[in-house]
C-alpha cells in the first residue's frame, strides 16, 4: 500500500476510531463509528471488519484495565461473561468468514427499536444494584449465556456488542449501570482479543491502519472511561440512546446500502 492511500485512510479513520473509542468507553456500541469509517475509507469487508478489531481491542484493554483498578467489576461474573465471549467471538468470526450478513440485519431491526422504548419505560433502568437478589452462581451461569451469545454477535458482526452486553448485565443480572458497564469491559476485551487473533491468523488485518488506529482508539477509551467513572448513570444512560439511534441508522443504511 503507497504511503498517499495510506494516509487518505488515517485522515479519515483515525479520527472516528477516537470517537468511536470515547463512546464505546461510556456505553459500548463504538463499532458503529468505527466499522463504517473502514469501509468508507475503501477496505474490503473482510479486511475492514479485521482491521477494525484492531483499531477497537487496545483502546478497551485500556478501560477494562482502569475498571478493574477501581474496582467498578463484579469478578466473579466478568471473568464468566469473558470466557463465554472469548469462545462465542470464535465461534462469530468463523461464521462470519463463510456466511452473508444480511439476516442479521432483520433481526436486529427488530430487536433495537424494542430494547429503546424498554429504557425510555424504565426510567430507573441500571441506577441501583440489585444483583443481590440472585445467587453467585445463577449469576455466573448467567454471564456466561451472555458472553456466549453477545461474544458470537461480536465476532461475527460487532457493532451495538457493547451496548447488548450492558443491556443484558443490567436487565438480566440486575447490575447498577457502572458495574454492568465494568463486567462488559472484561468480556468485550476477550471477545475482541479471540476475534483479533482470528481474523489475523485469516490474513483479513491491515496492520499499517489497524495500529495507528489503535493508538486513535486508545485515547478515546482514556477520555471515555474517565467520564463514565466520574459520571456513572448519569453519563452512561443518555449515550445509550444515542447509541441505539446510531445502531437503528447503521443497519438501515447496512440493509439497503
Amino acid at each position: 500500500m503507497e504511503w498517499s492511500e495510506l494516509i487518505h485512510i488515517w485522515v479519515i479513520v483515525c479520527p472516528l476510531v477516537f470517537i468511536g473509542g470515547l463512546i464505546d468507553a461510556v456505553a459500548g456500541g463504538g463499532g458503529l463509528i468505527t466499522l463504517p469509517a473502514y469501509l468508507i475509507a475503501g477496505l474490503p469487508a473482510h479486511m475492514a471488519t479485521g482491521t477494525n478489531k484492531c483499531g477497537n481491542a487496545f483502546g478497551t484493554f485500556l478501560a477494562t484495565g482502569r475498571f478493574l483498578k477501581r474496582g467498578d467489576v463484579h469478578l466473579p461474573t466478568a471473568v464468566a461473561g469473558a470466557a463465554g465471549a472469548l469462545v462465542g467471538a470464535w465461534i462469530g468470526v468463523q461464521i462470519n468468514l463463510i456466511m452473508p450478513e444480511q439476516v442479521l440485519y432483520y433481526v436486529m431491526l427488530a430487536v433495537v427499536p424494542v430494547m429503546a422504548v424498554v429504557l425510555l419505560m424504565k426510567r430507573n433502568f441500571g441506577q441501583e444494584d440489585r444483583s443481590a437478589e440472585l445467587g453467585t452462581l445463577q449469576l455466573m451461569a448467567m454471564s456466561l449465556g451472555i458472553g456466549l451469545v453477545i461474544g458470537c454477535y461480536d465476532g461475527f458482526f460487532g457493532p451495538g456488542a457493547g451496548t447488548f452486553l450492558m443491556l443484558a448485565f443490567t436487565g438480566l443480572c440486575r447490575f447498577d449501570l457502572l458495574t454492568a458497564s465494568g463486567n462488559t469491559k472484561l468480556a468485550n476485551s476477550a471477545s475482541l482479543l479471540a476475534s483479533l487473533v482470528t481474523f489475523a491468523l485469516a490474513g483479513k488485518v491491515i496492520w499499517s491502519v489497524g495500529i495507528p488506529a489503535a493508538v486513535c482508539g486508545i485515547a478515546g477509551n482514556y477520555v471515555g472511561s474517565s467520564l463514565a467513572l466520574k459520571g456513572g448513570a448519569k453519563v452512561i444512560r443518555p449515550m445509550f440512546f444515542v447509541v441505539l439511534v446510531l445502531l437503528l441508522a447503521r443497519l438501515i443504511y447496512g440493509l439497503f446500502a
